[in-house]
Protein backbone atom coordinates (compact mmCIF):
# COMPACT_ATOMS: atom_id res chain seq x y z
CA UNK A 1 0.00 0.00 0.00
CA UNK A 2 2.92 2.41 0.84
CA UNK A 3 4.85 1.84 -2.39
CA UNK A 4 1.47 2.36 -4.12
CA UNK A 5 0.96 5.77 -2.60
CA UNK A 6 4.70 6.60 -3.28
CA UNK A 7 4.15 5.68 -6.69
CA UNK A 8 1.25 8.43 -7.37
CA UNK A 9 2.58 10.91 -5.29
CA UNK A 10 6.03 10.95 -7.47
CA UNK A 11 3.75 10.25 -10.31
CA UNK A 12 2.19 13.37 -9.28
CA UNK A 13 5.41 15.61 -9.21
CA UNK A 14 6.43 14.49 -11.98
CA UNK A 15 3.20 15.61 -13.50
CA UNK A 16 3.21 19.11 -12.15
CA UNK A 17 6.51 19.72 -13.71
CA UNK A 18 5.55 18.67 -16.83
CA UNK A 19 3.34 21.16 -16.27
CA UNK A 20 5.67 23.84 -15.20
CA UNK A 21 8.59 23.45 -17.25
CA UNK A 22 8.92 24.37 -20.80
CA UNK A 23 10.58 21.45 -22.35
CA UNK A 24 9.50 18.37 -19.97
CA UNK A 25 6.79 16.60 -22.04
CA UNK A 26 5.65 13.55 -22.06
CA UNK A 27 2.94 11.63 -24.10
CA UNK A 28 0.08 9.90 -22.11
CA UNK A 29 -0.51 8.99 -18.73
CA UNK A 30 0.89 5.65 -19.14
CA UNK A 31 4.02 6.84 -19.64
CA UNK A 32 4.12 8.98 -16.91
CA UNK A 33 2.98 6.42 -14.32
CA UNK A 34 6.09 4.42 -16.30
CA UNK A 35 7.89 7.44 -15.68
CA UNK A 36 7.14 7.55 -11.97
CA UNK A 37 8.40 4.23 -11.31
CA UNK A 38 11.61 4.64 -13.03
CA UNK A 39 12.36 7.57 -11.32
CA UNK A 40 11.61 5.70 -8.11
CA UNK A 41 14.29 3.05 -9.09
CA UNK A 42 16.79 5.09 -9.89
CA UNK A 43 16.55 7.00 -6.58
CA UNK A 44 16.97 3.79 -4.98
CA UNK A 45 19.30 2.17 -6.87
CA UNK A 46 21.96 4.48 -8.92
CA UNK A 47 21.13 7.68 -6.44
CA UNK A 48 23.08 6.19 -3.22
CA UNK A 49 25.64 4.99 -5.33
CA UNK A 50 26.32 8.42 -6.48
CA UNK A 51 25.78 10.41 -3.76
CA UNK A 52 28.73 8.39 -2.10
CA UNK A 53 30.65 8.61 -5.04
CA UNK A 54 30.19 12.65 -5.15
CA UNK A 55 30.29 13.39 -1.55
CA UNK A 56 33.15 15.25 -2.07
CA UNK A 57 32.38 17.67 -4.50
CA UNK A 58 28.76 18.40 -2.69
CA UNK A 59 30.52 19.12 0.65
CA UNK A 60 33.20 21.68 -1.45
CA UNK A 61 29.85 23.07 -3.18
CA UNK A 62 28.13 23.33 0.61
CA UNK A 63 25.58 20.82 -0.97
CA UNK A 64 24.46 22.48 -4.23
CA UNK A 65 26.33 20.12 -6.15
CA UNK A 66 23.30 17.33 -4.92
CA UNK A 67 20.70 19.48 -6.87
CA UNK A 68 22.85 19.10 -10.15
CA UNK A 69 22.81 15.08 -9.17
CA UNK A 70 19.35 15.34 -8.81
CA UNK A 71 18.84 17.02 -12.57
CA UNK A 72 21.40 14.27 -13.76
CA UNK A 73 19.00 11.64 -12.35
CA UNK A 74 15.55 13.14 -13.82
CA UNK A 75 17.33 13.35 -16.94
CA UNK A 76 18.35 9.86 -16.76
CA UNK A 77 14.81 9.21 -16.46
CA UNK A 78 13.85 10.97 -19.35
CA UNK A 79 16.92 8.32 -21.17
CA UNK A 80 15.04 5.68 -19.85
CA UNK A 81 11.75 6.11 -20.61
CA UNK A 82 10.57 6.30 -24.23
CA UNK A 83 7.81 9.14 -24.18
CA UNK A 84 8.87 11.08 -21.28
CA UNK A 85 11.15 13.72 -23.04
CA UNK A 86 13.34 16.61 -21.15
CA UNK A 87 15.06 19.12 -23.84
CA UNK A 88 17.74 20.18 -21.94
CA UNK A 89 19.75 19.68 -18.68
CA UNK A 90 18.30 23.37 -17.24
CA UNK A 91 14.88 21.96 -17.98
CA UNK A 92 16.05 18.67 -16.41
CA UNK A 93 17.53 20.76 -12.87
CA UNK A 94 14.33 22.95 -12.81
CA UNK A 95 11.91 19.84 -13.54
CA UNK A 96 14.16 17.91 -10.43
CA UNK A 97 13.31 20.96 -7.63
CA UNK A 98 9.44 20.97 -8.76
CA UNK A 99 9.32 17.28 -8.35
CA UNK A 100 11.32 17.49 -5.20
CA UNK A 101 8.93 20.65 -3.56
CA UNK A 102 5.53 18.95 -4.68
CA UNK A 103 6.97 14.94 -3.37
CA UNK A 104 7.56 16.64 -0.17
CA UNK A 105 4.45 18.60 0.20
CA UNK A 106 2.14 15.68 -0.60
CA UNK A 107 4.42 13.89 1.27
CA UNK A 108 3.35 16.45 4.60
CA UNK A 109 -0.67 16.61 3.13
CA UNK A 110 -1.11 12.84 3.51
CA UNK A 111 1.23 12.26 6.05
CA UNK A 112 2.90 9.79 4.54
CA UNK A 113 6.23 8.59 5.37
CA UNK A 114 8.91 10.22 3.10
CA UNK A 115 10.89 7.40 1.28
CA UNK A 116 14.53 7.93 2.12
CA UNK A 117 17.22 9.24 -0.55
Amino acid sequence: MRFLLNWLITAAALYAAVELIQGIAVVSTGTLLLAALVFGLVNSVIKPILLILTLPITVVTLGLFYLVLNGLLLYLVAALTPGFTIASFGAAFLGALVVSIVATLLHLVIKTERPKG
